[in-house]
């Protein structure tokens, strides 16, 4: 079987993620990098033998007619435009969540993917861990009933990775729109992917990204720098309402006066309910009696595989043509959801969906 040629554009941090994956996959070939960053586009080449090197988006696309393929790493506002682009020139597209910087950009990419009959998948990578795939055996099996309540946090101390997260120009929110979209989207994908029909948020801008701080920084961006903007929230809550009569309230922060940082997604159901935390727990009822249900597997969320397995789906979706689990449409609601949010944060009302 012919082997599928691959282009990276955008090669920081997430990237490495993807890199990785493909390499593993047998049915593909890297075959092209593009970075603004000329230094780090020629590292990266270097490090893992790729030789077609742009730092140009549309002179790799138009230089490449081969290309079957590329995953779009870049920074939140450059995602519409890079995979427009390359839907608009034949290549199927992996783009790294969030989708876009607003739903109407969302939209638009859509469009583009369905004019050219090409593959846009979403990275809700979430999607494709251990832990998921466990809880999903339970759901299909009817064990927690009928779902209609969750809590989601991903809260962080004093974790603003720095570069372009903080810089509303190009990442398009803080907390929210990055860490805020994987718990919004597990839950909803858990659902079975209800549409919203009303959100209630609130958003703060009162500890920014805390330079002064000299110890407790965790994960930071490959574009890190001393003078780095930070004019994005660094707190956001919101009540989510489902058309399915489910709700979901969510919290997400890169600055908190909490303890640790701590992540955490609660589901309840109407005959059990269940916690990852990050090791799965289940509460039910046995015999009369309350129960906790603990598993003898391996529950908590690994990063070992996790992309791997996101990419293998991207490329078994491609190659054998199997319905793709993370597709567009998922990638507009949430966007729907996140615009909502932050546009109920700022009138201070209800948004209707």
């Amino acid at each position: 079987m012919k082997k599928l040629k691959i282009g990276i554009i955008g090669t920081g941090n997430i990237a490495n993620c993807h890199i990785e994956a493909y390499k593993k996959n047998p049915n593909v070939e890297l075959y092209a990098f593009c970075d603004i960053n000329e230094q780090r586009l020629k590292e990266k080449g270097e490090a893992h033998g790729v030789t077609r090197l742009y730092t140009d988006k549309d002179e790799m696309l138009a230089a490449l007619p081969e290309l079957d393929a590329v995953s779009v790493c870049t920074w939140n506002s450059a995602h519409a435009p890079c995979a427009i682009a390359a839907l608009n020139a034949g290549k199927h597209v992996l783009v790294e969540k969030p989708m876009a910087a607003s739903a109407e950009e969302a939209v638009a990419m859509q469009q583009a993917a369905e004019k050219n009959g090409k593959l846009l998948m979403i990275g809700f990578v979430r999607r494709f861990g251990n832990d998921t795939k466990i809880v999903q055996d339970f759901i299909d099996t009817d064990f927690f009933g009928d779902l209609y309540y969750a809590k989601a946090t991903y809260l962080r101390r004093n974790g603003n990775p720095g570069g372009w997260f903080g810089d509303k120009s190009r990442s398009a929110g803080g907390p929210l729109i990055d860490l805020g979209v994987h718990v919004i989207d597990h839950v909803r994908y858990l659902f079975g992917n209800p549409r919203a029909v009303s959100v209630y948020g609130a958003t703060f801008q009162k500890l920014f990204n805390r330079p002064h701080i000299k110890t407790g920084a965790g994960w930071v961006s490959a574009d890190k720098a001393g003078q780095d903007i930070c004019d994005v929230e660094d707190l956001a809550t919101a009540m989510i309402r489902f058309d399915n009569g489910a709700v979901l309230s969510v919290e997400a922060s890169f600055s908190l006066n909490i303890k640790k940082d701590e992540g955490c997604v609660e589901l309840f159901g109407t005959k059990a309910g269940a916690k990852f935390n990050p090791e799965l727990e289940m509460y039910t009822e046995l015999n009369g009696y309350l129960a906790d249900v603990s598993l003898d597997a391996q529950t908590a969320l690994s990063f070992d595989g996790l992309f791997e397995n996101e990419i293998n789906h991207y490329v078994s979706c491609l190659c054998d043509g199997i319905p793709c689990r993370a597709p567009a449409e998922d990638g507009v609601e949430l966007m729907r959801i996140l615009d909502a949010i932050y546009r109920s944060a700022e009138t201070g009302h209800e948004v209707v969906l």
